[in-house]
């Protein structure tokens, strides 16, 4: 019933609207960007499916601000699978390690699919020097707005081959990382501004993602805010979180 109320209200256009995160394809080809620090750890930001490097800025300017190296790293996200994509990260990586001090940590920042990159670029190429890992509104168990829409005319083309790989399935590729092996804080959110493809989700969710489906085997913490999917990086109560998580390993509802 759903699928057929959706398949109904939404055309192509207003569809890539209501699902994808109004990327700027050009903006995807940007290059990764680094900028002045005095500590020694390095901070990797990866943006989610069909967003830039852009919807990332305000959490590199506030990382920058505490010190760190960041590098915000870009990928075209809705041109290959996630297996590809996850071998991007070894730009940003190795970057990274060119000025990293002995024993220094490379953390992460990661925004829905970014997280699953992450995960699989983990389990194929375990990373020594890996910190703390904050994800947000990651769908580490997929998402059933994807089980919903994945068939329906122009999905692919809107959000690649990744974006199909993100169902709830036991076959689909969240559900074959396995369980986390780093330090990892997940923020979900709890508010959505895209009321039809909640309807698609058990509540609470995001929008896109629900807040049960964010968490995953082996994390040190979960918390929940009241920020949509799209927007949730930008929140200012996020990026205080993703800050204190990065320097301590807990959240502030943890102390």
């Amino acid at each position: 019933m759903r699928f057929k109320l959706a398949t109904a209200l939404y055309s192509l256009p207003t569809l890539y609207a209501l699902f994808t995160l109004s990327a700027c394809s050009l903006a995807e080809q940007a290059p990764t960007t680094a900028v002045q620090h005095q500590k020694d750890d390095c901070v990797i930001l990866v943006h989610g499916l069909a967003r830039t490097q852009r919807s990332m800025q305000p959490m590199q300017d506030a990382l920058s601000a505490e010190g760190y190296r960041v590098i915000n790293h870009s990928y075209p996200s809705r041109k290959q699978t996630i297996a590809q994509l996850a071998k991007t990260l070894n730009k940003p990586i190795a970057e990274c390690k060119k000025t990293l001090a002995p024993n220094a940590k490379i953390h992460f920042v990661t925004h829905s699919l970014g997280g699953i990159l992450l995960r699989a670029y983990i389990k194929a190429k375990p990373l020594t020097e890996i910190g703390r890992v904050v994800m947000l509104g990651p769908p580490n168990q997929g998402s059933e707005v994807v089980d919903t829409l994945k068939n329906m005319p122009g999905f692919e083309i809107l959000n690649g081959p990744a974006g199909q790989e993100l169902g709830t399935s036991e076959t689909a590729l969240p559900k074959t990382l396995g369980p986390v092996n780093f330090e990892l804080g997940v923020i979900a959110g709890t508010r959505t501004v895209n009321l039809v493809l909640s309807q698609m989700l058990p509540s609470p969710n995001d929008g896109k993602v629900s807040v049960e489906s964010t968490k995953v085997e082996g994390m040190k913490q979960h918390i929940t805010v009241e920020a949509s999917h799209t927007f949730m990086m930008r929140n200012k109560k996020v990026v205080s979180e993703v800050k204190q998580f990065i320097a301590t390993g807990s959240f502030n509802k943890y102390k």
